[in-house]
């Protein structure tokens, strides 16, 4: 059984704050709630569990609790709960935008093509339990999905324990079937972890989004790059950004998701473009739908990937040892 399963989720504010209620409920309405027939109440008993995993054992105030909000993969968390809450519509959405890659995600833990039995073996198997639990009223695994990281990253991270799981298991079985010359039985020592095979590719993938995120950068508007600079390589609040370029916070929060939009945008289609030939180096061929959302869900496992290192040193004042991450 999966880990999550096994952690009982902190209990969360019975109501979030008046002022977060309107901020979230504009959140919501971005969200295809209506296509998933999803309702304000779920949506936002959902975020407050997240918060609550967040804040477990402090009292967050409204500002926290709404940067914290505006970080979250809102869509991805809204398509879980909907999937928990039993619609049709956002299974058929699910199963449209991740099937493929669990089976991608498996292959690449497996290390084997994504066709190989073993990889969509582990793949269906997940995708069964998510959509059989739920089909059957129990509760299902993506009510443990709290949105901080894109759906993608926590479903390959739930298939990485499950392999994990099983080869535990295999060694437990191993254990029981091997007898020593004496006839006794003895138990051989579980390990304290079990390592998983890189992907081989992944080192490449993190450089072809790195070398497309400083090309997107480079692209954007100054006014949004500074936006950028200061809330991920300067951790400035929204608050305190909105002071330095004149604009209310809740515009900063509508902004930087703009412009987080507008970056994945352009990284995805400069990674499926792939490079030309330079400096008598090969051109890069462009990457395929699954090989974009590896590079993608790489970066994000990657905490040492940070705008400090995209960003100009020469041209902006960054703070050292800072690593607050981009979204991808």
């Amino acid at each position: 059984m999966d880990r999550a399963a096994h952690n009982p989720e902190p209990s969360g504010p019975s109501r979030l704050p008046e002022a977060c209620t309107v901020f979230l409920r504009q959140l919501f309405s971005q969200c295809p709630a209506d296509r998933w027939q999803l309702s304000f109440t779920a949506f936002e008993s959902a975020v407050a569990r997240s918060a609550a995993k967040r804040f477990a054992g402090s009292s967050p105030s409204a500002t926290q609790l709404q940067e914290y909000f505006s970080a979250l993969h809102l869509n991805d968390l809204a398509l879980a709960c909907a999937c928990v809450e039993g619609s049709q519509h956002a299974w058929e959405d699910f199963a449209a935008g991740f099937r493929t890659y669990l089976r991608t995600a498996s292959a690449a833990i497996l290390r084997c093509s994504a066709s190989d039995p073993s990889a969509v073996e582990l793949a269906d198997s997940l995708f069964t339990d998510l959509y059989g639990l739920a089909d059957r009223g129990g509760s299902s695994l993506l009510r443990y999905f709290h949105g901080r990281s894109s759906l993608k990253t926590w479903l390959r991270a739930v298939l990485a324990q499950r392999h994990i799981d099983q080869i535990r298991a295999s060694k437990k079985f191993e254990s029981l079937d091997e007898q020593p010359p004496d006839g006794k039985t003895r138990r051989t020592p579980e390990p304290a972890t079990v390592e998983l095979p890189a992907d081989p590719r992944r080192e490449q993938y993190q450089q072809r989004f790195r070398e497309a995120l400083t090309v997107a950068l480079a692209s954007i508007d100054p006014r949004d790059r500074t936006r950028l600079q200061l809330y991920y390589a300067e951790e400035r609040t929204l608050a305190e950004i909105g002071r330095v370029i004149g604009e209310h916070e809740s515009s900063v929060s509508r902004n930087l998701e703009r412009v987080r939009k507008e970056l994945r945008s352009t990284v995805e289609g400069l990674l499926r473009a792939g490079t030309a030939a330079a400096n008598g180096s090969p051109a890069g061929q462009g990457l395929d739908d699954a090989q974009v959302a590896l590079c993608i869900q790489y970066a994000a496992e990657d905490a040492a990937m940070d705008l400090d290192k995209v960003f100009d040193a020469k041209n902006s004042q960054i703070h050292p040892g800072r690593n607050r991450t981009v979204k991808p």
